[in-house]
């Protein structure tokens, strides 16, 4: 049961002073205690009552609470028998260590909690517990090495009657269900949805399994797939946990479901494991690549080594006629990397220096790496290892993708794959994804791209390097978490944005933007949108009142307004290039 189920009971006379974001946990039992450390006697799970007993001062609450958490109980609630209102240590302190915290009225018993919590707890291990285990010992002998995920998934359809499916973090399908009568699985707009909920629920430390309405209307359960590979830093972030999206509402799951469930993506991240393996043979091949690039090694040295990396990147179509260059660059602010150990535990200050100093650069590069391979992924080729063909390496601070293109066609392109003329686009890159990795990195970093025009040989991947790094800064200079630019931008003025320093493009902006829309916050006159509707329709009168559905009166108006608070002319073509440069750097 949960703790929502006990604060929505009112015969149980419990009042939430605390931790209404953590109602969802697992009540497992009770316990009453005035102990000033009853650590011996909790395994976690239990909802704590006690009557305040061990309080004699104000420091004792964070003390109390601190046992608490860390033996990892569900919450505490405290009578007012004793003291009269729960003191507001004690709810500082459980604020301060995430534990929820309830009062108890006076008139009720802590038997009365006591009892129902033991009714309900029993009555719910006794329904499934003989059914649970059977499944633990099927899961465990067919699991994921015998067949995929799939073998999972069908075991919970056919013994649950549970639809579940694997998504990666930017909420890509990896896995569903393949028994008949499985319900459809959720559209992509819904999947990057899930994954979007899933990396911030995991960047703000809250316990799966995290539950959510979709905008299909839908509940779903999810449940994060964390990798067995405890020593890999780069697997333990935010962004690299794949999640087991289940089609039902876990809130009220016996914790013996539960428990099959997080066995379930057990056996799925041995899975995950083995595919991140099999991409050590990419990996390398283009680390050797991307270092005779660097190094200014001869053409010729590293076409002979493209040409031993082309079969296992386009297995069965030869030697790639052409190459495409992208570049990747996680930027950490107040990174959780930083913040954090791989375990979760919060670094201390010296620790955290050591990182940011040390290891922040390299770790977000790796992390970048394990990006650029999943958004790389082609999610329309037959099955994972044809859609997994990307070398990716990491330099400095960077991630580098060797993408190959195949030859030119006639016909349209296969398996989603542009013609090799035109190669990736950036926009198309960020369509799928930019929404759930935004939420994973919003307050703790930026994802920049850049991508570079196609090369048809060994020559020309110099150049495809620093045209991707290059259209790369070009996006960092853009506001947003994720942001890509590809090499047709560098032919413009925004070849010269990202070079002008800071305070001139803040001063700058200032100087012709704030009067507009410090106009516009008093007298909500919308200047700003109309400017910028004006210069898109190359001061065109009637095509821009049109598209801002005003009387061409109306918008002459507003156009003189921009121009008696900014002293500029729009009729001048070198005040409109200093209006349109100030909108595209603000």
């Amino acid at each position: 049961m949960r703790l929502r189920a006990l604060l929505e009971n009112d015969t149980l006379g419990l009042r939430l002073l605390g931790g209404e974001g953590e109602l969802d946990r697992t009540v497992r039992g009770v316990m009453t205690t005035d102990l000033r450390d009853p650590s011996r006697y909790l395994s976690g799970g239990e909802l704590v009552l006690t009557g305040l007993a061990w309080r004699r001062e104000p420091e004792d609450s964070e003390r109390f609470v601190r046992i608490l958490a860390a033996a990892g109980v569900a919450g505490l609630a405290a009578g007012e028998a004793e003291l009269g209102a729960v003191p507001e240590d004690l709810v500082l302190a459980c604020g301060r260590h995430r534990l929820p915290l309830f009062s108890v009225v006076e008139d009720v018993a802590f038997a009365t909690i006591t009892e129902h919590v033991v009714r309900q707890v029993s009555g719910e291990r006794a329904g499934d517990l003989a059914a649970v285990v059977d499944r633990h010992r099927r899961l465990m002998t067919s699991g994921p090495a015998g067949g995929g995920p799939e073998v999972a998934l069908d075991l919970l359809r056919s013994d649950l009657d549970l639809t579940a499916w694997v998504l990666s973090p930017t909420g890509r399908r990896i896995a569903g269900p393949t028994a008949a009568g499985a319900a459809a699985e959720p559209p992509a707009a819904v999947r990057a949805q899930l994954a979007g909920e899933h990396l911030a629920a995991r960047r703000d430390g809250r316990r799966g399994p995290h539950r959510m309405t979709a905008a299909d209307g839908m509940t779903y359960s999810l449940f994060p797939i964390h990798s067995g590979d405890t020593d890999d830093e780069v697997r333990q972030t935010v962004l690299s946990d794949w999640l087991l999206v289940v089609g039902a509402d876990a809130d009220e799951w016996p914790e013996e479901r539960l428990d099959l469930l997080y066995g379930v993506t057990q056996l799925i991240a041995v899975e995950r494991d083995r595919r991140n393996a099999s991409r050590t043979v990419r990996r390398r091949l283009a680390q050797e690549v991307l270092e005779l690039v660097q190094t200014g090694a001869p053409p010729a040295e590293i076409a002979a080594r493209l040409r031993v990396a082309a079969p296992v990147l386009l297995p069965g179509l030869g030697t790639a006629p052409h190459w495409q260059v992208v570049v990747a660059k996680v930027e950490w602010g107040v990174s959780a990397a930083a913040e954090h150990g791989p375990e979760g535990g919060v670094r201390d200050g010296a620790a955290r220096e050591g990182f940011r100093r040390d290891g922040g650069a390299v770790l977000g590069a790796r992390v970048a790496q394990s990006l650029l391979e999943e958004i790389l992924v082609d999610p329309a080729a037959p099955g994972p290892e044809l859609s997994d063909r990307i070398a990716v390496a990491h330099t400095g601070d960077e991630a580098v993708a060797l993408v190959p293109l195949p030859a030119l066609t006639d016909g349209p392109p296969e398996g989603g794959m542009a013609h090799a003329a035109e190669g990736l686009q950036a926009d198309a890159l960020l369509a799928a994804v930019q929404e759930p990795l935004s939420r994973g990195l919003d307050g703790d970093g930026r994802l920049t791209l850049g991508v570079s025009a196609a090369v048809h040989s060994a020559d020309g991947l110099r150049g495809a390097l620093e045209e991707a790094r290059h259209a790369r800064r070009v996006a960092a200079a853009r506001p947003g978490r994720v942001c890509a630019a590809g090499h047709q931008e560098l032919a413009s003025h925004v070849l010269l944005l990202p070079f002008v320093p800071d305070d001139v493009r803040r001063a700058f902006t200032a100087r012709l933007l704030d009067p507009l829309r410090e106009y516009d916050r008093r007298h909500r006159a919308e200047l700003i949108p109309t400017l910028e509707a004006f210069l898109d329709c190359d001061g065109s009168w009637t095509r821009c009142a049109s598209r801002l559905h005003l009387h061409v009166n109306t918008l002459r108006y507003r156009i003189g307004r921009i121009e008696q608070l900014t002293g500029r002319e729009l009729s001048r073509l070198e005040d409109k290039l200093d209006f349109f440069l100030a909108l595209r750097m603000s």
